[in-house]
Parts: structure tokens; C-alpha cells; sequence
């Protein structure tokens, strides 16, 4: 036969569309033309299928060879189309039969026929499950493939195999499904994981730990202000610990955002909450998400997890005020020339700043050496708008040296098992209280779900009325209260918002602390 079709697919932000690669061998002056908006990576794909076809052992046919990537369109990226464009040749000049079910093929060729790996293999595994089409896919890439739960996907190590596989006659077995479960011991043959970092190994700081389980049970945006050596970034470091694990459709949305940007999925991290922290000198597009290809950023690999910024006030201004609308939604929509894509964004940012540019006021040690002028600059570079999306602001004050060397003086506390006072298990059963009762986090809660679980006794209403004009709070501020307030409750097991579960909110919700 002359005609030839092969199924493969683009990448398209966090989708993965089908193409049809079709290929046709026609009489004519020898020709090798790829149509169908491909990028120039995949127009170079012509050298690579004929060395690769060459030194395979295969014949390169003599006549003109066309090659379309329907629909056409859709941007084609990346070397993933060598495979296909490959067995479409061999099919369509005779030198290999039709495969008997379809087959979804993906792999970038070497000159001598070896397959090597491409990126974001992980979703289009999921939409070929979908789709009910099987899979051939670079060996390399076989570990990623198999945690999608993909039953019917066969690796290959070089054209040979893979066409030996879509022909029917190669005898190797499909790769084995391993769809982990949340909590599972998933990549224990690659060995344990060390422990995340805990909140015993910070020294004081009673009320930053405080604050830092609150954040975890409501998933609460959290800002620490306090002069270098406080433990800003050390107490950050420890949210991840009081998490719970990822559920399977969590890790699932984890695990594909990862595999689009071209991250090595680890078996053994599947129920590991993400932690970014870019430096401070990331680009929009670098934090947003964005560029020419529209790939997602740091605030979507930080989805379901924790977004750490370090330095706040050192950040570009624009890339500050782009965070507000996916502190809102829980998505970032990036539109450009001919495309617009919705990319997921639900984070827990978490940031630290000093309380002034020297980083010393209102330190009891070291004096401050800023005018009140430069303060003000200082704290300008954060706007409005942003501080009031942020639900939790607390002081971080220099811990005294007494109690740091009497926290390394002693030895570790033995935790031979999990009490009731741990911080991990308050935060998974607050957690669970609010998820069944309302179905979100207490920092997700709208303004109709507040109403209806944030019960008020009077003295609670009371001290709320008084407490939001003494702190100038907007609406805004007054729905993060709240949510505040229920999660407190939620932590204390009561079905009401008490007066001091408010009054510990009000203290969480200041302003700057030194303003």
C-alpha cells in the first residue's frame, strides 16, 4: 500500500490531542515534505527517519514521500513524531503489513535507529487509556508509563522493536500496569525516602509553629516576617510534613504537570505533596507559566502543594501581581497569538520577608539602620491588593541563644509512635472534618459556605463587628477571618466559632508586623 496512517499525540499545555500522521509514497521526483504546522524540530525529523531507516536494515523508498499532521491545526513540538513518521514510511512502501488494532507510537530517533526518550509521555499514556489504543513508547520512558495504568503499552529500544511490535511478531510483554494508590509504599524497591523535615528540628518559634499548623489544616497563604536567621525559610520547609498525602486524582494532576515540563517522575515520591521555591530572580514566565511553547510554571508545578517565596519584597513587582488572580481561582489562564490555555494553580504560597531592607527593625539585638522613608519603600514594593489575598501574617523574631543551645544540646525526641498532640495528626483530622461537612478547605470556602458553617454566638458576632473596624478590614478581609476562625474551630473540634478561636484570627490577621 501508498497510504499509511499512524496515531500519535501533541502536546498542548497540560492536553494531549490526537494527531494522525499520514503518510503517503507517490510516484514522482524522491521527496520527503512534512505538512501540517510543524514545527521546525519536527521538519528536521527527515534526516533523523532516513539515517535511521538506513541503518536499520530498512529501505528508503525512491518516490515522493508526503507526510501530513492532522489536524492541521495544531502546533506540532518536540521529536516525539520520528517514530510515527518512521513506521508510516515502512507501512506505506510495503515493507511492514498494517498493525491489527490501533496504536499510539511516540519516540525520537537517533541516525542509528536506537529510541530515545521524550517528555510528557505521562498524559498522552492517560488519554490513550481513555482511549481504549495501545502504546508504543521509548524504553526510557517505560517507568513514567507504567504509573499512568496504562494496561496495553510496550517499550522499545530501537525501530526495530517497534515495528516488530506493531507488525505483532515481537514476543516481549507489555510493560506492567502500576497505578499507585495514595499512601501506598509505592518505590519501596528503590529504597526509603529520608523523612521530611520536622517541625521538633526548629527551636521556639512557638508561635510561627502555631500559625504553620493552622496554614496546613485550613490551606492557608502564609507570610513570616522577621530579621535574617529567624528561621523563616527553616519553618517553610517543615509545611510539607503536616500535609496529608496526595490522593490518587491529586498525584495523578501532580504527576502530569511534572511530566509536561520534563521532570523524572519518581515512583517513590507519588503521594509527596510538591514544595517550589524559585529565587527571586525568576521571570513572570518562569513563575506564570508562558513562553513561545506556553508551559506551565513554577505556581502550577506547585499545584497541591506549597509555593515558598523567599525575599518577597525582592521579587519583580509584576510577577508579585500576577499571583493574585490564582490565589483567587486556583488557575492561571495564559493567552497567546492563536492559542488559550487554563492551567491548574491551586498552591499554599508561603513567603518571607524581612521587616525592613537592612532586616533589623524592631530586632532586639541589632538596631535598624533604614531611614522611615526607606521602610516605607520597602514595604511599597508589596501592593495592597496582594497583602489582603494573604491570609496569615505573622512576626518571626530572632530566637534567643539560650534556647538555641539548649535545642542542640538535647537529644532528638524519641517517636516510636504518633500521639494525639502531633501537629500531622490534628492537621489530617481537622482536614477531614471540613472536607466531609463542607467538601473544601476552609481557605476555599466561599462566601455561601462560610454562611452556612461558620456558626457565630453572639459574643463571637460582637467581637467580629468590633474587631474588623479596628483592624480596617474589606470584604475580603473579613471572608479570610472567618475561614481563619473555622479552621481554628475545626482544630479545636467545635462545631462554633468561639471568641477565641476570632481573637487568635485578628492576631494572625494584621498588618505588617513593625507597621
Amino acid at each position: 500500500m501508498s497510504l499509511a496512517r499512524i496515531l500519535s499525540r501533541t502536546q498542548l499545555g497540560l492536553a494531549a490531542p490526537l494527531v494522525q500522521v499520514e503518510l503517503h509514497v507517490g510516484r514522482g521526483l524522491p521527496g520527503f515534505a512534512i505538512v501540517g504546522l510543524p514545527a521546525p524540530v519536527v521538519r528536521e525529523s527527515r534526516e533523523r527517519v532516513r539515517a535511521a531507516l538506513l541503518n536499520s536494515g530498512y529501505e528508503f523508498p525512491a518516490g515522493r514521500i508526503t507526510v501530513n499532521l492532522a489536524p492541521v491545526e495544531l502546533s506540532k513540538q518536540g521529536g516525539r513524531f520520528d517514530l510515527p513518521i518512521a513506521l508510516g514510511v515502512l507501512i506505506a512502501s510495503g515493507q511492514l503489513p498494517a498493525p491489527p488494532r490501533a496504536f499510539e507510537c511516540y519516540g525520537e530517533l537517533g541516525l542509528a535507529g536506537e529510541l530515545r526518550p521524550v517528555s510528557g509521555l505521562f498524559l498522552a499514556a492517560l488519554h490513550a487509556g481513555n482511549a481504549g489504543h495501545a502504546l508504543i513508547v521509548p524504553a526510557a520512558n517505560g517507568d513514567e508509563v507504567v504509573m499512568s495504568g496504562h494496561g496495553a503499552a510496550y517499550g522499545a529500544a530501537s525501530l526495530r522493536e517497534a515495528a516488530a511490535r506493531l507488525s505483532g511478531t515481537a514476543s516481549s510483554a507489555a510493560l506492567r500496569p502500576r497505578a499507585i494508590e495514595a499512601g501506598s509504599s509505592a518505590g519501596a524497591d528503590r529504597g526509603a525516602l529520608p523523612p521530611l523535615p520536622a517541625l521538633t528540628d526548629v527551636a521556639g518559634q512557638w508561635q510561627a509553629k502555631r500559625a504553620l499548623v493552622i496554614a496546613a489544616a485550613g490551606g492557608h497563604s502564609l507570610l513570616m516576617v522577621g530579621p535574617p536567621g529567624s528561621g523563616k525559610s527553616m519553618l517553610a520547609a517543615r509545611l510539607p510534613a503536616l500535609l496529608p498525602p496526595l490522593s490518587t486524582p491529586e498525584a495523578l494532576e501532580v504527576a502530569g504537570i511534572a511530566s509536561v515540563c520534563g521532570l523524572q517522575l519518581d515512583a517513590s515520591r507519588w503521594t509527596r505533596r510538591p514544595f517550589r521555591a524559585p529565587h527571586h530572580t525568576a521571570s513572570a514566565h518562569a513563575i506564570v507559566g508562558g513562553g513561545p511553547r506556553a508551559m506551565p510554571g513554577e505556581i502550577s508545578l506547585a499545584h497541591q502543594g506549597v509555593l515558598f517565596l523567599d525575599e518577597l519584597p525582592e521579587f519583580d513587582r509584576r510577577v508579585l501581581e500576577s499571583l493574585r488572580e490564582p490565589l483567587e481561582t486556583g488557575a492561571i489562564t495564559v493567552a497567546r497569538v492563536g492559542s488559550r490555555l487554563t492551567l491548574p494553580a491551586r498552591f499554599q504560597l508561603v513567603a518571607a520577608m524581612n521587616p525592613c531592607a537592612c532586616g533589623y527593625l524592631g530586632d532586639s539585638v541589632q538596631p535598624c539602620r533604614c531611614t522611615p522613608a526607606g521602610i516605607e519603600r520597602y514595604r511599597q514594593r508589596i501592593s495592597g491588593p496582594l497583602l489582603d489575598r494573604v491570609d496569615i501574617r505573622i512576626e518571626v523574631p530572632r530566637v534567643a541563644v539560650e534556647d538555641q543551645v539548649r535545642a542542640l544540646a538535647l537529644p532528638p525526641p524519641h517517636s516510636a509512635s504518633v500521639s494525639i498532640s502531633d501537629p500531622a495528626s490534628q492537621v489530617q483530622a481537622a482536614r477531614e472534618r471540613r472536607l466531609t461537612a463542607s467538601g473544601a478547605l476552609s481557605a476555599r470556602l466561599s462566601v455561601s459556605q462560610l454562611q452556612a458553617c461558620c456558626a457565630l454566638p453572639g459574643s463571637s458576632e460582637r467581637l467580629l463587628r468590633r474587631g474588623s473596624q479596628q483592624l480596617g478590614l474589606s470584604g475580603r478581609g473579613v471572608h479570610r477571618l472567618l475561614a481563619i476562625g473555622r479552621t481554628i474551630a475545626d482544630l479545636a473540634g467545635s462545631e462554633l466559632i468561639e471568641p477565641p478561636h476570632l481573637a487568635e484570627a485578628m492576631q494572625l490577621r494584621r498588618s505588617l508586623p513593625g507597621s
